[in-house]
């Protein structure tokens, strides 16, 4: 692989599509363009029983006029519904379903799936046009330990896996993609030209020999009996396999019957989804425990008496936050319905109040678990948060973005180092980074006397940063790098900013009540003060000096529009970084507008850039322009 990536290098004429180094994706997108199918992706009608299924078969066979027909059945398998388009056996275009008509581009995270062919097997000649219908799912293994990462770092779990593949097709960051672990099941033709099957399953088979991962659990039979039986046999044994399937698709086989049957506005006449229901049990609720995320976040877990559920025993299953333990009336102690159904995760899903002994106690969060600190809950949000900077569940993650470019930019002390540091006790606060000697850092893993010395170096140039990179280090939740330079700005130093009230704080434009809220909670924190107190006595600097400022005109004379929800930002924030790195904002889109920022579901701004061929931006390549 490295000697064909570097022949390449050398020879860019060289690159196909379909060579190896294009499965790995590239610089990330601006934006996820529309593409047209080249024939319709039809949704399913659904069926939750065998008397439903027989009345399937009875319809088909009244409307062709038969007594007999055979049927192809096929797991159904949880995911994201994509479209591969090949033009003389070259993957040219993957998209999503979309509408069913036009769908988004994703083919180059599409391509960092391994078991997409970029190139087919000619085992026979192939179609000069060939799209065909995939189910790209996320496998159960997988999926745990993704959610069980974005636990530890704080951030939302996924509900399920299909909602984790679904948003890993759309990071705009095909190399955030790559490492997703992503696969598809190819299931269905959609455009060929050529083809000569004259039945699903053999082309199924046709599409495994050129290339394609088509699944082995497929069964044919002219017996609607004997599919119902197969339908019951994979809701017993769903729970053998390495993906989540919510059902079996049943399909008519023959593709002349197909054609005869034809399809409504919205589905084929010729095929049906007999879904599972989800599977329950009951269990006793023996207590709630409370989990600290990286963040800060305390996350109520409830622990089960240990029962098995869809073939693993469960004993835990997450409780979200306060409000939802409320909304049930959770009590520890309580008889408790569990469900798993499509999700890996277990989810509490009632309470069986009848079966209440009077020895139920309610749950209540008082302080972290961890370090015992009293719990924050701000107006207006639903979790409950540990504000100490010093907890040790989460200052890794604190060192690291106080180190960060943005913030203190201590080049050198990177996630490895931070966390030895952390679990060697090296490290307990902010502070505790100015006060490391270069023999105890010369003795970690992969640390030199160079290295060492370097790093001292850049520890010790940190502390002539502006007071605004300060604020923003300390990683007070909601203040961002604007806020940060806005609150230096209007105060001056950090004990004035700690002695300010709420409501002064409320009344600054780029702040507002939640924001506020946030920085009083944490400046009067105990931890937070001794912190402080420490970052002074090593000669931080603590004022701002006039006219110092984090942004350059990085952005000078640019004019900007913005449409649809930002992620890191809202959209004050990111108006006042462009006007503060020099940058304009319009509130309409024209010729004369540069960039326009987009975020999740923008509006007619998107559409107009499109059209006039104004550069279209997501918040990364926002970021990179600012050098943030």
């Amino acid at each position: 692989m490295f000697e064909l990536k570097e022949l390449e290098d050398q020879h860019p004429e060289l690159v196909t599509p379909d060579s190896p180094t294009q499965q790995v994706g590239g610089r990330p997108l601006e934006s996820f363009p529309e593409v047209s199918h080249l024939s319709p992706m039809l949704s399913m009608d659904n069926t939750y029983s065998a008397d439903e299924l027989k009345s399937f078969d009875t319809r088909v066979k009244k409307n062709l006029a038969i007594e007999d027909v055979e049927y192809v059945v096929e797991l159904k398998v949880d995911g994201l519904s994509v479209s591969l388009l090949y033009e003389n056996g070259v993957l040219i275009r993957g998209a999503t379903r979309g509408d069913g008509t036009k769908g988004d581009d994703v083919t180059a995270s599409l391509k960092t799936i391994k078991s997409i062919p970029l190139k087919l097997k000619n085992t026979k000649k192939l179609p000069s046009v060939l799209e065909v219908r995939g189910e790209v799912y996320m496998p159960g293994k997988v999926f745990e330990d993704l959610n069980k990462t974005r636990q530890e770092n704080g951030e939302t779990l996924f509900a399920n896996p299909r909602n984790a593949a679904s948003g890993s097709m759309k990071l705009l960051d095909p190399k955030k993609a790559a490492r997703r672990g992503l696969n598809i099941f190819v299931h269905a033709l959609g455009h060929a030209e050529g083809m000569e099957e004259d039945t699903h399953f053999d082309i199924l088979k046709y599409l495994n020999s050129i290339g394609f991962r088509t699944n082995p659990h497929i069964m044919t039979s002219e017996d609607i009996n004997m599919i119902i039986a197969y339908c019951n046999q994979w809701d017993e044994k769903k729970q053998d396999l390495d993906y989540v399937i919510d059902g079996m698709v049943v399909k008519v086989n023959s593709l002349d019957y197909q054609k005869q049957l034809g399809h409504t506005s919205k589905s084929p006449r010729w095929m049906i989804a007999y879904k599972f229901k989800a599977e329950e049990v009951e269990t006793k609720l023996n207590d709630i425990i409370v989990q600290v995320g990286r963040t800060g976040i305390l996350t109520p877990v409830a622990v089960l008496e240990p029962i098995l559920l869809s073939g693993t025993t469960v004993s835990r299953a997450t409780l979200h936050n306060l409000d939802e333990i409320q909304r049930l009336d959770i009590k520890i102690g309580d008889t408790v319905v569990i469900e798993k159904g499509g999700e890996i995760i277990p989810k509490v899903k009632r309470v069986r109040t009848a079966k209440r002994t009077g020895t139920e106690k309610d749950f209540i969060i008082n302080n972290c678990p961890v370090c015992n600190t009293p719990a924050q809950q701000l107006e207006g949000e639903v979790a409950y948060r540990c504000e100490n900077i010093c907890c040790s569940a989460q200052l890794k993650m604190r060192i690291r973005h106080f180190a960060g470019r943005t913030a203190m930019d201590i080049e050198g002390l990177g996630r490895v180092l931070v966390d030895q540091l952390v679990d060697k006790g090296l490290i307990k606060d902010y502070a505790d980074i100015y006060y490391l000697k270069q023999a105890e850092l010369a003795g970690l893993e992969r640390m030199g006397a160079k290295s060492a010395q370097n790093l001292i170096t850049a520890i010790a140039k940190s502390k002539d940063n502006d007071l605004a990179r300060l604020i923003f280090g300390l990683g007070i939740r909601h203040v961002g790098i604007v806020a940060a330079e806005v609150l230096s700005s209007e105060y001056g130093s950090m004990e004035k900013l700690r002695q300010v009230k709420k409501e002064e704080l409320e009344a600054i434009h780029e702040i507002g009540p939640v924001m506020a809220q946030s920085i009083q909670a944490f400046l009067k924190n105990k931890e937070t003060i001794q912190v402080l107190k420490k970052l002074k006595t090593v000669s931080l600097r603590m004022e701002a000096v006039p006219g110092e400022q984090i942004f350059e005109q990085r952005l000078k004379g640019r004019i900007f529009a913005l449409t649809g929800a930002l992620n890191k930002y809202t959209r004050t924030e990111a108006e006042s970084l462009i006007k503060r790195s020099g940058g304009r904002i319009t509130s309409s889109v024209s010729k004369n507008t540069d960039y326009v920022l987009a975020g999740d579901s923008p509006g007619s701004k998107y559409a107009k850039a499109r059209k006039l061929g104004v550069k279209i931006i997501a918040e990364g390549d926002f970021e990179k322009l600012l050098k943030l």
